[in-house]
């Protein structure tokens, strides 16, 4: 299932063949005559649960990746803007904050619609989310730069108040909790990556970026953090116990970077863009290499990886959720003739067609290569 947030209204929709993840979309405006559908953030529920095992033919696992999205609810009642939703695990739920200072939980009733049993009232608006499903502590980022720890109740009818972290000087813009590690990981509108103790609530340490620092992703197997800003560019930190270190920066895009994603299985990090491309950054392999994917026609404001599925979940300015099979054959060929790379890195396209896209407006698939200069540090292979 996919969750869809548009402007002050949520969207419930069921991917086939697919567990419960969620997809935060917002509207904005910025002036009397312009508006425009814009993708916020994408957080899988799920946590990586596999699907029961069964035997399937090539023909069908060929259908389960063609599978469409099918609308099933609207969740109304938010008076502003949608900033972030989450999927509750094994539950009919959702979590959902909003530019009208409240935190809201979603659940499915008996006549088959949603409706909040609870309406957290926030001191500011609220930005940003991260649910364990486990041990049901929810974290909240808001716009003053303190980051709000709950515990949901069993029945998710009540939601205590357990802790505050004054982690920035302004706008949260994402946070992830590493609970296996006690960390809680957040970035700023205040440029800083802060790092916190999620047992005690202190603070670890913190990294200061040359620009809005916008989304924050963890490889908790061996503790690199990799850090994204407004700048375009992604910073590579390597936590241990109570030190923090700058590794590297991955230059690639040529414009800001909205969201970060991870494949904790391949390594690999999907950094969506304003310059309306997707890079898939192979981390793993350790030789530099990355690849692009083009199928948006605006900026990319959202990402998700599913891992067992394989599936890539992206949407941005042009209004379309775009599902991207990363199992599908691809060709790698050199993007642009003449290009200057270092000895250590490699500068591909990927050619791959997305699975399907979804919009309000129309259905369809294609798929676009555009050959843009690219530089990436050759310093990215000591990660």
């Amino acid at each position: 299932k996919i969750v869809e947030t548009l402007l002050q209204s949520l969207y419930v929709l069921e991917f086939r063949d697919f567990p419960l993840c969620a997809v935060a979309w917002w509207q904005y405006r910025s002036g009397a005559n312009t508006g425009g559908n814009v993708m916020a953030s994408i957080q899988t529920g799920d946590r990586g649960a596999a699907p029961s095992a069964s035997s399937s033919s090539p023909a069908a696992d060929a259908k389960k990746r063609r599978a469409k999205p099918v609308l099933l609810n609207r969740l109304e009642g938010c008076t502003s803007t949608v900033n972030a939703a989450v999927a509750i695990p094994q539950e009919d739920a959702v979590i959902s904050v909003s530019e009208d200072s409240t935190i809201r939980v979603w659940l499915k009733r008996d006549s088959g619609d949603y409706w909040p049993s609870i309406c957290h009232a926030c001191p500011c608006p609220a930005s940003c989310i991260d649910y364990d499903g486990t041990s049901k502590r929810l974290f909240v980022g808001i716009d003053t730069g303190t980051i709000m720890e709950f515990l949901l109740a069993d029945d998710l009818n009540r939601m205590t108040p357990k802790r505050s972290y004054s982690a920035h000087m302004s706008r949260v813009t994402d946070l992830s909790a590493a609970l296996d590690l006690s960390w809680l990981l957040s970035v700023g509108r205040d440029k800083y990556f802060q790092w916190h103790c999620t047992d005690t609530g202190r603070r670890l340490g913190g990294f200061k970026s040359d620009a809005w620092c916008t989304a924050v992703q963890l490889d908790a197997a061996t503790k690199y953090v990799f850090v994204a800003d407004y700048a375009g560019q992604i910073n590579v930190l390597k936590l241990e116990d109570q030190s923090l270190s700058h590794v590297t920066a991955l230059k690639g895009h040529s414009g800001s970077i909205r969201s970060l994603t991870w494949d904790p299985d391949n390594r690999l990090l999907f950094s969506g863009s304003f310059d309306e491309s997707i890079v898939v950054w192979d981390i793993g392999s350790q030789k530099g290499t990355a690849l692009e994917l083009h199928g948006h026609a605006g900026k990319v404001r959202g990402l998700s990886y599913i891992p067992h599925a394989k599936k890539l979940f992206s949407g941005g300015d042009d209004a379309m959720l775009i599902v991207w099979d990363m199992t599908a054959d691809r060709k790698e060929v050199s993007r642009c003739t003449g290009l200057k790379s270092s000895e250590n890195s490699a500068v591909f396209s990927l050619t791959i067609w997305p699975s399907y896209f979804f919009s309000k407006k129309r259905s369809s698939q294609h798929h676009n290569s555009v050959c843009k200069p690219n530089v990436i540090s050759s310093s990215h292979s000591q990660t």
